[in-house]
């Protein structure tokens, strides 16, 4: 039975503990936070170091949630343990937890729906002198408009296998989020922080739960759950900001690294019009400068201004249509590079390396229409015969890979328009597999995706319309 409220236990050290000053703090870190991560997250990725190091990056995390019409009534928090070494996850048998911005209560059928699954021990002698939840609460306490129940839950010497089992307990609906407490790199130089913090970003966008291990992150045991989550559920991630505590001012020689994350139902999920429309642009100026150039892929030259949603690892298709009709449509269904980059290789692919359309022309530009989809991670799904593959199907919705051996096929959801009836859709896409759609293919594999779909008529772009991304063309003679 819950009882007693939990102290605060780093008031003072790690985040001011007098009311006023730490609201103030927070309201100038939330100047720092970017202002490109307009998303919805079902969970997030932030960091739990000391408020004036880290606090821009979790504001930016946090942000989403404090701008939601209906604020989030429940919040799980998954951290790891620092100071107190256990086994498995526990929680603490407080009915309440305080700070200097006052109590948040426990969510008393959380609680116990943990407690009675055993996925987690009732026990409070690991939270004594513990920040990782703590410094969460405090930025949510300041950062969100409304009260809000709590469920701190922190992972000892654990598997992401159990710290999955436990969120799946408590994943709730849109009423519940989860706020993930982790720091990045560890006293590195700024140098090699930044670097090991871009590729464990790209892990993390990718959902590769399994190459994460401490040295890249303290709290990778919740990621790494949460991330396992995300391919049963289909969640896209998107890192927000990155950085490190040298940018704000600390020792560059040995430096913590920073990480935001969002993480969104890829059916839901959506980019900012901001970056959907630097997307697109960046689309036609790629396509232009290779119409120009006999087809060559102009060199992409990027900087730190970019908005972090686009340095996301993701597979994309661009699509291009002439007068309703495809003139072309090329994309990789694996993510395999940034966002951006990869939006402005398949644009020209699309345009002069799909082998069923002629090369364009660049008096054919003009014409076209260019549309982008963001894909989600493919799921599998059942394909032992044509009826169970059409039952599981979602028309309008899902894109569908199918393949047996070498052989593969996908169909992305605008297909669906052209062939409304399902069986239809799956025997076209075994034929454009180079698969038999008479007799249903035995041992076929079939995988499921989502797509973010937009687009715009092609026009000629501005430099000024694309920065900070710059195309470097070499004309051929």
């Amino acid at each position: 039975m819950l009882n007693s409220v939990h102290p605060a236990q780093v008031a003072g050290l790690f985040y001011p503990a007098e009311p006023d000053a730490l609201r103030a703090l927070v309201r100038e870190m939330r100047k720092g936070a970017r202002p490109d991560g307009g998303v919805a997250p079902k969970a997030v990725v932030a960091p739990h170091a000391g408020v004036v190091y880290s606090g821009s990056v979790a504001a930016t995390a946090f942000d989403a949630w404090a701008r939601r019409a209906e604020a989030p009534q429940k919040i799980v928090i998954v951290g790891p343990a620092h100071r107190v070494a256990f086994r498995g996850l526990a929680i603490h048998p407080a009915a309440a937890w305080s700070t200097p911005l006052g109590e948040a209560k426990v969510a008393h059928d959380l609680h116990v729906r943990l407690a009675e699954a055993r996925a987690a021990s009732v026990d409070a002698r690991p939270f004594a002198g513990e920040h990782s939840l703590e410094m969460h609460l405090v930025m949510l306490q300041a950062m969100l408009p409304a009260p809000f129940e709590i469920l701190p839950i922190l992972v000892g010497d654990a598997t992401p296998a159990e710290v999955a089992a436990a969120l799946r307990l408590v994943w709730g609906g849109t009423e519940t989020v989860v706020s993930l407490s982790s720091d990045l790199s560890h006293f590195l130089d700024q140098a090699r922080a930044r670097a090991i913090d871009d590729d464990t970003a790209r892990r993390i966008e990718v959902l590769d739960a399994g190459s994460l291990e401490g040295r890249r992150a303290c709290g990778y045991l919740p990621i790494a759950g949460a991330l396992t989550i995300a391919a049963e559920r289909d969640l896209r991630v998107s890192r927000l900001h990155l950085a490190t505590s040298a940018d704000a001012g600390a020792d560059a020689s040995r430096v913590v690294g920073y990480g935001a994350f969002a993480l969104e139902y890829a059916a839901s999920a959506r980019l900012a019009d901001a970056d959907r429309a630097r997307l697109v642009s960046t689309a036609m100026a790629s396509l232009a400068a290779a119409a120009r150039n006999g087809g060559r892929k102009p060199s992409m030259v990027l900087d730190g201004r970019l908005s972090p949603t686009l340095s996301a690892t993701r597979g994309t298709f661009v699509t291009l249509t002439e007068g309703g009709r495809l003139r072309g449509c090329i994309g990789s269904p694996a993510p395999r590079m940034a966002l951006i980059e990869d939006v402005a290789a398949n644009a020209v692919q699309a345009g002069f390396g799909d082998p069923r359309f002629a090369p364009l022309s660049e008096a054919e530009l003009e014409g076209l229409e260019l549309d982008v989809s963001i894909l989600s991670h493919p799921r599998p799904i059942p394909a032992g015969s044509e009826a169970e593959l059409v039952e599981q199907l979602e028309p309008d919705r899902d894109g569908l890979i199918l393949g047996q051996g070498r052989q593969r096929g996908l169909f992305l959801p605008s297909v669906w328009r052209q062939l409304p009836d399902g069986r239809e859709f799956v025997r076209h896409l075994l034929r454009k597999a180079g698969l038999d759609a008479t007799t249903f293919p035995t041992g076929l594999e079939a995988h499921r995706f989502r797509v973010e779909a937009f687009g715009a008529p092609f026009r000629q772009v501005s430099a000024e319309e694309i920065a900070p991304v710059r195309f470097s063309e070499t004309r051929t003679h």
